[in-house]
């Protein structure tokens, strides 16, 4: 089925599938899932979902790739203003608290060391030049920049679905988010000021 295109029914299909598999895998994890839930839920059959996707683990794999695209394409990196970058990040971990879940279910399950993803599949080449081009024009401290934008990463999820302290949600009064982007926006700029 992969192979061939697919009409606007199979497509549906498909899509249904992706829908319900990432609350799946982002509330039970990749051994926790169930293919007997997705399949119900999505109004299909075991055969669709192995027909399009393989396996669990590679409807999983879909799944995890299609969520790191989302997160590069709807917040993308701007160098210049960092702390920014992990505003508008935190911002994306409460409208789909789901994106950081799976994250956090691929370093539990597959790659508790290292990068989270194959060299062929990381998608921060542009994000490491931005940051490289900002410490060039002495706007960035010195140091490496893929650690520099794993701080800010880490720091923009401190209160998200992974955090060990206090998990926010986007059902919180506005206020509370508000205080939280400025204490984010003010320690950023200090971690990353150059000098």
């Amino acid at each position: 089925m992969a192979d061939k295109p697919l009409t606007s029914r199979g497509a549906a299909t498909r899509q249904r599938i992706l829908d319900v598999a990432t609350g799946e895998f982002a509330e039970h994890g990749i051994a926790g899932a169930r293919v007997d839930r997705i399949v119900a839920a999505a109004r299909t059959n075991k055969a669709q979902l192995y027909g399009y996707f393989g396996s669990k683990e590679g409807l999983f794999d879909a799944i995890f790739s299609a969520s790191l695209e989302r997160i590069v394409t709807v917040v993308p990196i701007d160098a210049a203003d960092l702390a920014g970058w992990a505003v508008r990040l935190y911002d994306e971990y409460l409208r789909r608290p789901d994106l950081i879940r799976l994250a956090t279910w691929e370093r539990l399950e597959r790659r508790p060391a290292g990068h989270l993803v194959d060299d062929s599949a990381r998608l921060d080449d542009a994000k490491l030049r931005a940051i490289a081009d900002a410490q060039a024009a002495g706007i960035v401290r010195e140091g490496d920049p893929f650690d520099l934008m794993a701080m800010v990463i880490a720091m923009s999820m401190a209160w998200s679905p992974v955090s060990n302290v206090y998990a926010a949600s986007d059902q919180e009064a506005p206020e509370s988010h508000e205080q939280r982007r400025a204490l984010l926006r003010d320690s950023v700029q200090r971690v990353i000021a150059p000098g």
